[in-house]
């Protein structure tokens, strides 16, 4: 008998099968020296209610897992659907290091991370374990502080590559 080898499956086929899943959008920030560094992300998972943790997944080679390796706190905010304009911005490739919030309305949370006003709710992490995944990171942090926002307004979703609205 010969050895079984698995269909090889593409990248594209890849992104295009998980597009179909509609996941929640959030702003992912950190901080790098006294630098807020953002980004979209639509891999972000409860993972545990004792002790309560939270997990988000970022690629390696991105300012933010850079960043968040440094300084050990994160944020998420996570965007109700009027926020599209702010999801795609935190989400361009190449946008200015500095600044990064400069439009975006935002307080500091406990964690001296900046959350997003208007979020439907908000979360703020200290790293506890990071595992390498491919290209990626799970970054597992213990949940520091949490606030939940009016539930009048509808989150933003991603499905098949673009931002839409839930409800």
């Amino acid at each position: 008998m010969g050895e079984r080898r698995e269909p090889a499956v593409s990248e594209g086929d890849y992104r295009r099968a998980m597009g179909r899943l509609a996941t929640g959008v959030v702003a992912a920030t950190t901080l790098s020296g006294r630098h807020d560094v953002a980004m979209t992300v639509n891999s972000v998972t409860s993972v545990s209610l004792d002790p309560l943790l939270l997990l988000i997944s970022a690629q390696q080679e991105g300012r933010w897992h850079e960043a968040v390796m440094e300084a050990g706190v994160w944020g998420v905010s996570v965007l109700p659907a009027t926020a599209r304009g702010t999801a795609e911005w935190l989400s361009m490739p190449g946008r200015p290091l500095h600044g990064q919030l400069d439009r975006v309305a935002h307080h500091r949370g406990a964690t001296g991370v900046a959350l997003l006003d208007g979020a439907l709710a908000t979360v703020e992490c200290r790293t506890r374990q990071v595992h390498a995944a491919g290209d990626h990171s799970l970054i597992v942090g213990d949940v520091v502080s949490v606030s939940a926002g009016p539930d009048a307004a509808p989150a933003l979703v991603h499905f098949r590559g673009t931002y839409t609205a839930l409800g």
